[in-house]
């Protein structure tokens, strides 16, 4: 099993997910700027759909790498704590952030699959603000919220289960 490219015991698909929250926020403030200064309601809706795929595409692939290729994200901390007590203790710190973690991990993709889903049939081509334009700002905001728990709860979860020793 490799290294991750971060400098941890990681993987390269855990490490890529990490870098990946990281730069999700800031693209998604820059996608309500879009939207709500320059109107520019084309360009909002490409960035989120390709923010969308690409989000599922790295979920996917760090999904497989840590289930079929790693066995579970415990064999990663394993690389880190071989002796069984020093792997239990680790694990036993981390699987709470792991917990709260996924309340946002597992919610994320469903809100904004369904936003974008709502996007696309209820509103014209191209999009202008319309009859949806309250559901889908509200929808909107509850996606944003979400990933950006998603990311802070994952980069702590990263922290305890990777970077401390």
């Amino acid at each position: 099993m490799q290294d991750g490219f971060l400098g941890y015991r990681t993987s390269f698909m855990l490490d890529f997910v990490v870098c990946a929250l990281v730069i999700i926020v800031p693209l998604l403030v820059y996608s309500l700027w879009l939207v709500k200064v320059k109107k520019a309601f084309n360009q909002h809706k490409w960035l989120q759909l390709t923010l969308g795929i690409v989000l599922l595409v790295a979920v996917t692939a760090f999904e497989v790498d840590l289930q079929l290729v790693h066995g579970g994200w415990e064999n990663i901390v394993k690389k880190s704590h071989p002796e069984e007590a020093a792997l239990a203790a680790k694990v036993a710190e981390a699987r709470p952030y792991l917990r709260f973690h996924l309340i946002f991990a597992i919610t994320t993709p469903v809100i904004w699959f369904t936003t974008l889903v709502l996007a696309f049939r209820r509103f014209s081509a191209p999009p202008l603000p319309g009859e949806h334009s309250r559901t889908h700002k509200l929808l909107g905001w509850l996606s944003t919220v979400d990933i950006t728990m998603t990311a802070i709860t994952g980069l702590v979860f990263y922290y305890v289960a990777f970077m401390t020793p």
